[in-house]
């Protein structure tokens, strides 16, 4: 990418921000946090459920905030909002406030969906690198794996005893770096085009889902994406340290596994732009499904075998970390500009109800144990990767009128 441009500054940013903003030293040890403050496994399933609520009720007016008034507002919003939510964990010790902070929480993050790739693609139409979305997705991406070596290892360290004044310790330093996310937010530049739109609003979500229907390859892309990680990612990373646990590996051990497993994502990463090179992004996203819904039926029926289970979790992570950024390239190339994040954030919403429909569903089928509920996970997997990937047809907005 060229040096001196607007993308190049953005990138620069948003790089940083992802690396402070990411940051959350309970992460190595959620799922315990979780079992410790009295949730079993349907509870914390539902906890991701009230997550995908908050997105829900966020997506769409989020997204239009962003093409109004540009992704640096929007961003500095849902910072504040991210360490609201994860401060309320400091007093986390009924269901309800888990779910309350994840409603935020979720709602925080719409702020963010849509608005970076809309900041994004824009800042880089500017200097004709528009073809380099994905590579500068996973930069981006790469940020956060960087620091969580370190942080994922620290945080089972410190918690090595699985106290609650250990507990709260981690959430405040989690806190602190969020907070220096707020202060690099402030850096961001919105490109000329961004965040000017000041038609009817009515007007901003139709042209928005007409862009849609102009394409509705995207839409079914979409689905494969959503249908493959939310097993493969949001499901078996909320169980990962329980998982590990119950194999055999003791506590502050598990560090040292995720951040090994950050280390990966970081070199996957910085890598896409490589292996796309060298690979079609539309075997890409087949082929890295077909490796999700194996690692999930793997887990179903060998995760108590440590080995197996590194395995497995080394499979899924490489899934996770080079899916979107292809599907992010592929997506952008058709969406136009002026409704971009409105665009990008109503096709989130469809990930909003997959999220509620899974989790809740899956929730139920948790109680009779791991094995099912990854069986059931696997067959979800499967389903997506059967939904058909095209090349897309640019739509312009001429053609959106």
């Amino acid at each position: 990418m060229k040096k001196g441009t607007l993308a190049s500054h953005n990138i620069r940013v948003l790089f940083w921000s992802s690396l402070f903003g990411s940051v959350q030293f309970i992460q190595p040890v959620l799922a315990l946090f979780y079992f410790a403050r009295g949730l079993d496994e349907a509870s914390i399933l539902w906890v991701m459920l009230f997550w995908s609520i908050g997105v829900l009720i966020g997506e769409v007016p989020t997204g239009m905030f962003a093409d109004r008034y540009g992704a640096k507002q929007s961003f500095m919003i849902g910072a504040i909002l991210s360490i609201v939510s994860h401060s309320m964990l400091i007093w986390a010790y009924e269901p309800w406030v888990f779910f309350a902070s994840s409603l935020v929480s979720g709602f925080a993050v719409t702020f963010f969906s849509g608005a970076d790739e809309a900041l994004l693609y824009e800042s880089l139409k500017e200097s004709n690198e528009e073809n380099m979305m994905d590579r500068a997705m996973g930069l981006i991406q790469s940020a956060q794996f960087i620091i969580m070596v370190v942080v994922l290892i620290l945080g089972a360290i410190i918690a090595k005893d699985l106290t609650n004044k250990q507990f709260n310790l981690l959430i405040m330093l989690g806190i602190v770096f969020q907070s220096v996310q707020l202060v690099i937010l402030t850096f961001i530049k919105n490109p000329s085009n961004h965040g000017n739109y000041r038609e009817n609003p009515f007007n901003q979500v139709k042209e928005g889902i007409l862009a849609i229907k102009k394409a509705p390859q995207v839409l079914w892309m979409f689905l494969n994406i959503t249908l493959v990680f939310i097993p493969t990612a949001a499901i078996f990373d909320k169980f990962s340290d329980k998982l590990l646990s119950d194999a055999g590996l003791p506590v502050y051990l598990i560090g040292f596994v995720l951040s090994g497993l950050a280390l990966l994502s970081f070199f996957v990463s910085r890598s896409i732009g490589w292996i796309t090179s060298k690979i079609s992004r539309v075997t890409v996203l087949y082929g890295s499904g077909l490796i999700g819904v194996m690692g999930l039926l793997l887990a179903a029926y060998f995760r108590e075998t440590l080995w197996i289970l590194l395995g497995v979790m080394v499979l899924l992570r490489f899934v996770r970390t080079v899916r979107y950024p292809v599907y992010s390239q592929l997506a952008n190339e058709v969406i136009p500009s002026h409704v971009r994040a409105t665009t990008i954030s109503l096709l989130s919403i469809v990930d909003s109800f997959c999220d509620i429909l899974i989790f809740s569903s899956v929730a139920g089928i948790a109680v009779f144990g791991f094995d099912k509920m990854f069986l059931v996970s696997a067959a979800i997997a499967f389903i997506g990767i059967m939904l058909p990937i095209r090349p897309v047809v640019k739509v312009t907005k001429e053609t959106s009128a």
